[in-house]
């Protein structure tokens, strides 16, 4: 932990304490770090770090992060572990650095200033918010919260313990995770595209295909994935993952290349992309339903690993059948080394929401 980082602590006591210490030891292996102490744990994870003290039926918390938004993610990271290990009515209450408003430091009221078909099966909209600078850094994902029509919105809350308090019932919103294709925090505006599927009734492609000029909605994050750490880079995807794809090649530092695989339905859904040191190849669906081509699948077959660069990374974001035939290609075939690959399901037939992106590699 540097002088510049914020931190927040909490005591539980409970007679199973021990049990949350073993589960956090047990879940985040690959994120420990050496200790000097026989009764202390430490963890370094993406948003932060973590030290667990244990005496007896106590055990202290205490996290750190670089910001007030990371701080927020690790408390609540925490928290839902601890209730996950010992039980839901436990008490957490933090104190130290943060925000005490139950307003989440994570969360802005975006309203919608313009809609655009930018390709068959593409929507674009563009939002208005203040204080966006956060979401231009630490991730391209966000949450978008969709409310019912017709309702005011009603929006989550932070409670003490630090986790996520949703609206129920009448209020409760559609929770969708989205790329941030563009922002500028300047003009204080965040442009995301939806992907439309003909004949697919989904509630967040319904509102961007209906969204209005001054229509109201959230967002919470930033969070997800960075420009990938390699050389070369292999990026695939379907129409899902073209906003991200497109954030990628724009960011791309000088000097790194990558070759992309991007399925889409015709020619008409090509969109442009920043490619000067890219190789892009379009694949194209003829009418098949999305996630039923296996045509990222079989661009990956005809890879031939040996030919790649030692700094190679693999990126993927498709549907989740795609997902597990790249990943066993990869790990399996390849024997790609788990740090020089991110293979996503952004989608699976069939279901919604966090369900439909249930597994990362």
């Amino acid at each position: 932990m540097t002088s510049q980082e914020l931190t927040a602590e909490t005591v539980i006591r409970h007679q199973a304490a021990a049990v949350a210490v073993r589960g956090m030891c047990r879940d985040h292996e690959d994120h420990r770090l050496p200790v000097e102490r026989g009764n202390e744990w430490r963890f370094r994870m993406h948003y932060g770090s973590v030290i667990l003290e244990l005496d007896d039926q106590d055990l202290k918390i205490r996290v750190s992060a670089a910001d007030e938004t990371d701080l927020s993610y690790m408390r609540m990271i925490v928290a839902g572990h601890v209730r996950e290990y010992l039980d839901s009515a436990v008490a957490i209450r933090w104190s130290g650095d943060g925000g005490t408003s139950s307003i989440p430091v994570f969360f802005r009221e975006i309203t919608v200033m313009s809609s655009e078909r930018i390709s068959p099966h593409m929507q674009r909209l563009r939002f208005s918010a203040r204080d966006i600078g956060r979401f231009a850094s630490g991730g391209i994902h966000l949450r978008l919260l969709i409310p019912p029509r017709g309702r005011k919105p009603v929006w989550p809350t932070i409670g003490e313990d630090g986790l996520l308090v949703w609206p129920q019932g009448e209020d409760a919103l559609t929770v969708r995770i989205y790329t941030i294709q563009a922002i500028d925090v300047e003009k204080g505006f965040v442009d995301i595209d939806f992907v439309l599927h003909p004949g697919l009734e989904t509630p967040a492609a319904k509102f961007a295909q209906t969204a209005k000029p001054g229509d109201v909605i959230g967002m919470i994050g930033p969070g997800g994935e960075h420009v990938p750490d390699g050389g070369h880079l292999i990026l695939l995807g379907d129409d899902t993952a073209i906003p991200a794809i497109s954030r990628i090649l724009r960011e791309l530092p000088e000097g790194r290349t990558a070759d992309v695989w991007i399925e889409v339905d015709g020619p008409g859904d090509i969109l442009p992309l920043k490619a000067e040191t890219a190789s892009v190849r379009w694949l194209f669906r003829k009418g098949r339903p999305a996630g039923t081509t296996g045509l990222l699948t079989d661009a990956v077959r005809k890879i031939d690993p040996k030919t790649l660069p030692e700094d190679i990374f693999v990126w993927s974001g498709s549907e989740f059948t795609d997902f597990k035939e790249i990943r066993r290609i990869v790990r399996k075939e390849w024997g790609l080394a788990k740090d020089r690959q991110l293979i996503v399901a952004y989608w699976r037939r069939g279901a919604q929401g966090d369900d439909a992106r249930s597994e990362a590699a």
